[in-house]
């Protein structure tokens, strides 16, 4: 298996327990970090060539998994 980075528990290391707490507690939470882990593989796929894609869709996912990522943030600094 290989490895993919930018990973919730790899990006937020401070807040892992919180994060593995907050998906099993917080449908809302849980629902942002599954698409979050979505995106995060299709970036990883585009990236490796796995799953090629066009220059703007790959900025797309990207910019995607940014927003993600900082609505994340939100609610574990919250």
């Amino acid at each position: 298996m290989s490895h993919t980075p930018h990973e919730l528990h790899e990006e937020f290391p401070e807040h892992a327990a919180k994060i593995t707490n907050l998906k099993s507690e917080d449908t809302h939470f849980a629902r942002l970090a599954d698409e979050y882990h979505e995106v995060n593989r299709a970036v990883h796929r585009a990236e490796t060539n796995v799953a090629p894609v066009e220059e703007l869709a790959e900025v797309e996912l990207r910019k995607k998994r940014a927003h993600l990522k900082d609505e994340i943030y939100r609610i574990l600094s919250a």
